[in-house]
């Protein structure tokens, strides 16, 4: 066999079971792939054929490990598992490799494995038994009393039914033979992915039905599966597999970034690739990837592009420390050279560059939300105004006159106020728009702008310049196909739509005047505009449905609901955080998260309950200390206000430990323990989440509370971005979640308190 075109692959498991190595084996792992491709006979590897098996071979990796490998051609081999020698050769009749019926991938299960790590009992693995009820009178002497054996976890459905919904065939008698919880998640860890989706869903109490529909459905493929053609079988989705020398170091290596850079799980790489006839959406919950198909799917429409110099691709968020991450991200992804294609900007950059462009002498100072509604609040002292709140003003400017560009008072009185709660008669409108114009003339006499007023300038240019561009191309469509020069003159230019595709990251934070502005940036087609995001997640005012403003994502509209960050535990905590709320999907009609689930096991999260905030601060810095070894990077800090993330810095740097605060532009520093307001945490991750300071009155704010009965719709929407924070706070998390309050705690806290009260302190 030449081994100039030798193609050498590396299974998803075999990545995961690779990564628990230690590193020298790593690294010779690496050398190992160099040398099989170059020459799979060469005597050092001695490959060979193992015995029973018409597709399995072992290779000498280095003196103790060796590469298990499937051989799906001449050519061409997948790496399947690496084990040590003494392992390899001892359960052969115990290695199991098959194509899935219903996802066509191949699986590959090691039975001995799962036989000694699942079913074994262990007094690691084993689950406590419940405390047995006390027999009654008359019942039989304890001593004579059979037990109840356990009765299987999924005896209710047939070994039929599982196969349909692609459980592994060589599991199911393992699956049947299932009784506790920590059996079923030691089967997750070393069963084909499906499979254990599958039973999650099933254990979860999901009906089968919607097994079928929400986790089976979205993998299968259309056609019948040849179980043989394992050539066919790789190529798959489902077979989720690498083969550059580049991504296989990458997944070598260990890193989580380097992981979601090879492995796309088959339903994101659908996604990814898919050719749409307009507009798309993303949805889904925290940690289900959304973000990486966002990044994937920029690199695949860059690679279709036609050659050039140009970045007709545009990227972009709504915050600018998510911008720099994407950017990162991106590099690392596909280097310069995927860069070099893709102009990558938060929103609000964006429409500021649009309008120093249109108006190069506009150089007003501008003036964040916080600074806008103290000058409503300065506004209506002196004008002796006490009817009026200041944040409804600055809502209602934002989102009704702002938000729907109404230039005139007729047109303010036409205005739809869908969404806005406190109803408003003619008389008030005519007064609110009064105020509204005093405070414009206000910030003018003040020399400064809002971003709302930037992002709705920049939306009317945009539409503007799109309009010239459609009249430009009516008027050569009726001369045959010819330019008007003198039109393209009068224009400034030879105008053309700034992007080809724009890819848009947390979409469900973009102000209504973004998606104009967007909208008009790109010409109507093909895969014009994709976005990513997740209502649930929603942490400021930006409500839009989407179809109004010219975005139509009607049945181009997808969910992804398996989270790769955050354990049961921990999603199970987050999502009752979010109680009975109605949450919209962009575009009108409910969005919810059905579905979402977890394959990652770990700890429930634990609640501490303290007298008073400097307490607070004392546990969490005594928690962080019995940490010992976790890299304090990997840790963050979220609580309510600046004020707090500055006391919790302050008594952590009394206890001699780093902590770094994070500021709009991210963490001010490179080492330390993160520490900021649950706003600053949106888009990433770590090891260890803390939320401090979920006391009643600071989560929601006291003001919330009181508006219950003084704008009741008001209420519900501030009730409901406050419990978005807290969930996106919590979902943060990858290992373990620790919740701090003192006093009352928060009213969103109230199901899990009762499910697991406070630890001692």
């Amino acid at each position: 066999m030449t081994g100039k075109n030798v193609t050498l692959r590396l299974l998803d498991k075999a990545d995961r079971e690779i990564l628990k190595l230690p590193r020298p084996v790593k690294g010779a792992i690496y050398d190992f792939q160099h040398k099989f491709k170059t020459n799979p006979d060469s005597a050092g590897l001695r490959l060979k054929q193992l015995q029973g098996h018409d597709k399995l071979h072992s290779a000498r990796v280095n003196d103790e490990y060796r590469a298990l490998l499937l051989r799906l051609a001449d050519d061409d081999w997948l790496i399947v598992s690496v084990k040590h020698r003494k392992d390899v050769y001892a359960h052969l009749d115990r290695l199991t490799y098959s194509v899935n019926r219903v996802t066509g991938g191949i699986e590959y299960v090691d039975l001995q494995v799962v036989q000694e790590e699942v079913l074994t009992p262990s007094a690691s693995r084993t689950t406590a038994p419940a405390e047995p009820a006390r027999p009654a009178e008359s019942a039989r002497p304890a001593e004579s009393a059979e037990p109840a054996a356990p009765e299987p976890l999924f005896a209710k459905w047939s070994e039929q039914q599982l196969t349909d919904l692609g459980v592994a065939a060589s599991l199911v008698p393992v699956v049947a033979a299932l009784t506790t919880e920590d059996q079923l998640l030691g089967l997750v860890e070393y069963a084909p992915q499906l499979t254990g989706e599958v039973l999650l869903a099933l254990y979860d109490g999901k009906a089968y039905d919607d097994v079928l529909e929400q986790v089976t459905a979205p993998v299968a493929v259309p056609d019948p599966v040849d179980p043989e053609d394992f050539r066919a079988a790789v190529e798959r989705p489902a077979t989720i597999v690498t083969t550059t020398d580049d991504a296989l170091r990458e997944a070598l290596e260990g890193e989580d970034f380097g992981r979601w850079k090879v492995f796309l799980h088959p339903t994101q790489a659908k996604l990814v690739a898919r050719d749409y006839s307009g507009p798309a959406r993303v949805g889904g919950g925290p940690g289900t990837g959304k973000t990486i198909v966002a990044l994937h799917r920029v690199k695949h429409l860059v690679e279709r592009l036609p050659a050039g110099r140009t970045k007709p691709v545009l990227l972009t968020t709504y915050n600018k420390n998510l911008a720099a991450d994407l950017r990162s991200r991106l590099l690392a992804l596909g280097g310069e050279a995927l860069l070099s294609r893709v102009e990558i900007s938060h929103v609000d950059q964006l429409a500021l560059r649009t309008v120093r462009e249109a108006e190069p002498g506009n150089r007003k100072r501008i003036v964040d939300e916080a600074q806008a509604v103290r000058e409503w609040r300065s506004l209506l002292d002196e004008l002796g105004e006490d009817g009026w709140d200041a944040e409804f003003l600055h809502d209602e400017w934002t989102q009704v006159i702002l938000g729907q560009a109404v230039t005139s008072r007729t047109d303010y009185f036409r205005a739809r106020r869908a969404g806005r709660g406190r109803t408003v008669s003619r008389a008030e409108r005519a007064e609110i728009w009064q105020l509204a114009e005093r405070f414009t003339q206000r910030l003018d006499r003040l020399g400064v702008q809002t971003w709302d007023q930037i992002a709705e300038r920049a939306a009317q240019l945009e539409t503007a310049r799109a309009r010239r561009i459609q009249d430009i191309d009516r008027r050569r469509e009726e001369a045959g196909g010819l330019d008007n020069i003198h039109v393209a003159d009068g224009s400034g230019g030879w105008l053309r739509y700034r992007y080809r595709h724009i890819v848009v990251d947390e979409a469900q934070d973009l102000r209504p005047a973004h998606w104009k502005m967007l909208r008009a940036m790109t010409a109507p087609d093909r895969n014009d505009l994709f976005l990513v995001g997740d209502t649930h997640q929603r942490i400021y005012k930006n409500q839009v449905t989407l179809g109004s403003l010219g975005v139509n994502i009607r049945g181009r509209s997808s969910k992804l609901s398996l989270s790769y960050r955050t354990t049961r535990q921990i999603l199970r905590s987050a999502l009752n955080v979010l109680g009975e709320e109605k949450y919209d999907d962009l575009d009108g009609s409910a969005e919810t998260l059905a579905g979402y689930r977890s394959v990652l096991s770990g700890d429930v999260p634990d609640l501490h309950q303290l007298a008073d905030w400097t307490d607070e601060r004392e546990a969490i810095a005594a928690l962080i200390e019995s940490w010992g070894e976790v890299p304090h990077e990997q840790i963050a800090i979220a609580v309510p206000t600046n004020d707090m993330a500055r006391e919790v810095a302050y008594t952590l740097r009394e206890h001699g430990i780093m902590a770094l605060e994070i500021g709009p532009d991210g963490p001010l520093g490179d080492s330390g323990v993160h520490i900021g307001t649950m706003f600053r945490f949106k888009g990433l991750e770590y090891q260890r989440m803390i939320i401090a300071g979920v006391t009643d009155g600071l989560v929601p704010r006291a003001d919330v509370q009181r508006r219950r009965a003084t704008d009741p719709a008001r209420h519900r929407t501030e009730m409901q971005r406050a419990r978005s924070l807290l969930f996106v706070a919590a979902t943060r998390a990858r290992d373990s979640l620790d919740v701090f309050w003192h006093g009352e705690p928060s009213p969103f806290l109230k199901e899990l308190i009762e499910v697991r009260p406070p630890v001692a302190a």
